[in-house]
């Protein structure tokens, strides 16, 4: 195959996947507590560099060419989201560093611990303190699940500590981790946690505010931007790749002609 079909091609992977990615973040602009994801990439070395046989035959001038891009981990970006009150007395929203710990039902890898930033919450009908989203309950600071009485008001400080009738009846488990990079989402606003992660949890330096919710963290001018931008950069790829098949064709139709 061409080299510079191989290198455009891996441009226009590359630009797919950023385009797929910023899509999805354009599509959460009204998630609450959603943060977007960043695509990274970067330069291939050539296959020789690759793959570390520098003994083996090669052609300087594609070596300096590379062997295009390619895709880096995606990272997340934990901006801040703006806060907008709710008058709701089980809304919370974080401001700063932070998360809320819940606690997976379902899990079967024995780690039931899994974090957010969606501040929706609700009493189920158990009592249980729950995420509005989910219904999965919410751990206090030793793991347990919160029960609040159905009749009394609910007050939430700061810090994330549960008052009934002026009396403290939970504290929320609010959280932060050493690596916040090394979380992943799973869906339904939640983050997993590796195990490394969750034994370098401590309690966190930002704020909860009761009665308002975080909005999504993603400019949509930005990510609408970037999918534009990532749009047009397959686009190119694609009309590069076209082009050195067209030169294919010639070389091998026209210049490799065998005449009598």
């Amino acid at each position: 195959m061409s080299h510079g079909i191989q290198i455009a091609a891996s441009g226009m992977m590359t630009a797919l996947y950023r385009q797929d990615v910023h899509s999805n973040n354009l599509a959460n602009i009204n998630t609450i507590g959603f943060k977007a994801d960043v695509p990274t990439s970067r330069p291939r070395p050539d296959v020789i560099a690759e793959d570390g046989v520098s003994y083996l035959p090669s052609d300087a001038l594609l070596r300096k060419l590379g062997g295009g891009t390619a895709l880096n981990p995606t990272r997340i970006d934990f901006s801040q989201g703006s806060l907008r009150p709710t008058g709701n007395d089980l809304d919370i929203a974080i401001q700063g560093e932070g998360f809320l710990a819940i606690r997976s039902e379902s899990s079967t890898d024995g780690d039931r611990v899994r974090l957010t930033r969606d501040g929706r919450l609700s009493r189920d009908r158990s009592g249980r303190l729950v995420l509005g989203s989910s219904g999965l309950p919410l751990a206090d600071t030793q793991g347990n699940v919160i029960h609040l009485a159905d009749d009394a008001e609910v007050k939430i400080d700061g810090n994330g500590v549960i008052r009934q009738r002026g009396t403290v009846v939970a504290q929320l488990q609010f959280v932060q981790v050493a690596d916040p990079q090394s979380l992943q989402k799973i869906g339904g606003g939640l983050l997993l946690a590796s195990g490394a992660a969750i034994e370098s949890r401590r309690p966190a330096t930002g704020t909860i505010h009761q009665g308002h919710i975080e909005e999504s963290g993603v400019d949509e001018i930005r990510a609408l931007m970037a999918v534009t931008g990532a749009s047009r950069d397959a686009e190119m790829n694609a009309q590069m790749i076209q082009q050195h098949d067209r030169l294919l064709d010639r070389a091998i139709n026209g210049l490799g002609r065998v005449t009598a």
